[in-house]
């Protein structure tokens, strides 16, 4: 498949280049550090950002894109499912 945007570079402003789906763990990193996170299932996510800051997103709706550098997605307290990594 041709893509008409191989050439560009890829800034914190341009799509996501790759998607994985999110584990929820306490003690392990995702595998690439996210640049956000996107929301199939609302409910609270706890995360730590790419900075190590330990956040809780309450009440994230369903559908909802969260532009957060992310590095870890903590399964206590993270009650949103079907959350997906976006880099």
């Amino acid at each position: 498949m041709t893509d008409a945007f191989d050439g560009y570079s890829s800034s914190l402003q341009a799509p996501a280049y790759r998607a994985a789906a999110v584990t929820p763990a306490d003690g392990s990193d995702l595998t690439t550090t996210a640049r956000a996170l996107y929301v199939g299932g609302a409910g609270n996510i706890v995360l730590v950002t790419a900075g190590g800051d330990e956040v809780t997103l309450n009440s994230v709706p369903a559908g909802t894109f969260a532009p957060i550098r992310t590095a870890r997605v903590k399964d206590t307290g993270t009650t949103a499912t079907n959350i997906v990594a976006l880099w």
